[in-house]
Parts: structure tokens; sequence; C-alpha cells
């Protein structure tokens, strides 16, 4: 049978090269729910690019896609369903910590059937047959939706409604699930508490485990970065110049510059840039440092080497493939003799 495997490549491609790469400006409601408080920093923090494949980036297509369905089905059923803001006609929206945390909702119903008179926040999702019978089985989004029901209940505390409306779609065969889910006050505070822990904290916090291996690391998008010899992205937020600021509108700035950073400014870093030295943590010891530079002793070999003035820039560590060559003295030797860089 004559395949098609060009084709799909091209496609895949295509899909993969148009992605956004740039990453949000603040920490989402629709994370919170992750246990490890160390993976939600580095996300924050912008320290691992974004390269999601094709495949991932359909599943995210296809869930934008389904929205307008389930909005006609529930307005099809008597139901009303606001899908915008109508003070301000755009996505609903909420927000929290000085505008560094928030998140976006599906919708506001009226109207069901069990509860006629009460709002309800809308929160749409859709699965796959394995995650989506598991749900049926348990009966229960906080038990097996977990990273859902704290998105729920924190949209339901800054909207200061007291249910919320959850609504899957399986992808295999169109069945649908459906739960009232009522909004649990302590709780939300929890993840709220928690995600100023995240956004105020100067370095990388506790993760689930040291394990590399252990579940939830394993398909963590920041493994290599938390568990391996792999140095974070250069953007301003790995910076120890940049500081999050609890004035009120999610602002970020330069201490080594006094200004403010747009959130391209953090996409991009000036080459001034010096990596927080937390972040090195698991693999280098600091030996010294002032405003200007850090050194470091490799903790597998000894080696010396510094970031920032007069040692190797934070773009010559990020593109090291051995970390451990920091500090070699080839590597320096070659660095002096040519006035070289490291570039992968």
């Amino acid at each position: 049978m004559p395949g098609a495997e060009q084709t799909l490549a091209r496609i895949d491609t295509a899909i993969e090269g148009n992605q956004s790469r740039r990453q949000r400006a603040h920490l989402g409601w629709s994370v919170i729910g992750n246990e490890c408080e160390r993976a939600l920093w580095f996300g924050f923090r912008h320290a691992t690019p974004i390269d999601h494949p094709a495949r991932l980036l359909r599943i995210f297509r296809r869930g934008n896609a389904e929205e307008p369905t389930f909005y006609q089905m529930l307005r099809d059923a008597d139901i009303t369903v606001w899908d915008h803001d109508p003070e301000t006609g755009g996505q609903w929206m909420v927000s929290e910590v000085s505008g560094h945390f928030g998140g976006s909702l599906d919708g506001v119903v009226k109207g069901l059937p069990e509860s006629p008179e009460s709002p309800h926040v809308l929160e749409l999702k859709t699965s796959s047959d394995k995650a989506f019978r598991a749900l049926l089985k348990s009966g229960s989004v906080q038990d097996a939706r977990p990273i859902h029901y704290a998105q729920m209940q924190g949209y339901m505390l800054q909207m200061q409604i007291q249910w919320a409306l959850y609504m899957v779609v399986n992808k295999s065969d169109d069945s649908i699930y459906m739960e009232r889910v009522p909004l649990d006050r302590e709780f939300a505070q929890t993840q709220l508490d928690k995600a100023r822990r995240v956004i105020t904290s100067d370095w990388p916090l506790a993760g689930v485990s040291d394990d590399p291996a252990w579940f939830e690391c394993k398909f963590c998008d920041h493994s290599d970065v938390c568990h391996s010899q792999r140095a974070p992205q250069v953007s301003c937020r790995t910076c120890s110049y940049a500081t999050p600021q609890m004035d009120g509108d999610g602002r970020w700035t330069c201490g080594r510059d006094d200004r403010d950073l747009t959130l391209e400014d953090q996409r991009i870093a000036c080459d001034q840039h010096v990596f927080i030295p937390s972040l090195f943590e698991k693999w280098a010891e600091i030996e010294d440092g002032n405003e200007s530079f850090v050194e470091y002793r490799t903790k597998a070999n000894g080696h010396i080497w510094r970031n920032g003035k007069d040692g190797y820039s934070s773009r010559e560590i990020a593109a090291a493939a051995d970390l451990n060559a920091l500090g070699h003295p080839a590597v320096d030797a070659l660095r002096d003799r040519f006035d070289g860089e490291v570039v992968g």
C-alpha cells in the first residue's frame, strides 16, 4: 500500500515550526495543582524552553476546537452560557499575587436542573480513553485529576462562585463525564499560598523527589534541568538580577540596569546575564562572587570556573553539551588563544 510518510513528516514539521515558544507571563491556576513546587518554580522562571512535539500540539488544538461544541450542547439544553466576560467582551480572567498568578475560565453557566439559580464556573476538557475510564471509575475529579480540581477551586475562589461544572469528552467515542464541584475555600487558599511561595522565592523550592526515575520526574518538562547536568534556559527570569515586583501589575525589574523588563526583554535576556547560583547547586559549589560574577567548583572534577565577568557567559554555559567541561584547562586555553566561546 502506498505510504505518505513524507507528507506526514512535512505536516509535523510545520506544526512544530509554527508553535509559539513565548512562555506564559504568569504562573497559572491550570498548573498549580502540581505537587512539585520545584517544577512550578522552574516553569515560572522560564528555566526550560518550550519545544513540544507535533502530536502534543495536535492534542492542544483538539481541546481548543471542542469548546464551541461544548457551548452549543449546553445551550441546546436551555442552560445559559457566558463564554466571555460580559463586562469586558473578552475571555474571563482572574489574577492574584500582584498579577503574577492567574488564569482564564472557559465560561460561567447558570440554569442547571440540579441547581437552577446557582452560577457555576465552567471547566471543559478533552480526554484520552484511558484517562476517561479512570475518571469514570473514580467518579471524582478530585481523586482522578487533582490538577483540574485545583484549577476549578482557584477559579471559584477568585470569582466568588460556590460551584463549578466539570465537563469532559472522551475523544475516542464522544462519551461525556459531568460533575458538579463545590468550592472548598480552605483548599483553594492552600493553592493560592503555594503560588505565592513559588513566585516570591529567589531559589528553586523542594521537589517531589531527588530520584530522576520517580514517576512524576520521568515525565516532567524540567527533568533535565532538575536532575541532570543541564543548564537552564537563558532568560531574565533565570538571572540573579531579575525580580518579580509585588506592586500589582505582574511587573519584573532588572536590579543591574534599574529598569522594568518587558516580556520580550525577559525572553531575549542581555549579555550581562548571570545565572541564579542555586540553579547549579546539585553539581557545583560556590567558591567566590560579587555583583558581576559567580565562581564555582564543579563537584565531579574540581574544575574552577566563572559565570559572568571574566568568565563564561550564560549563553556559553547553556550551549555546553557537557557542563563538566567548564573550567577544563584545555577548554579555557582554547577560549583564550582564539578569543573564542563555547557554542555547543
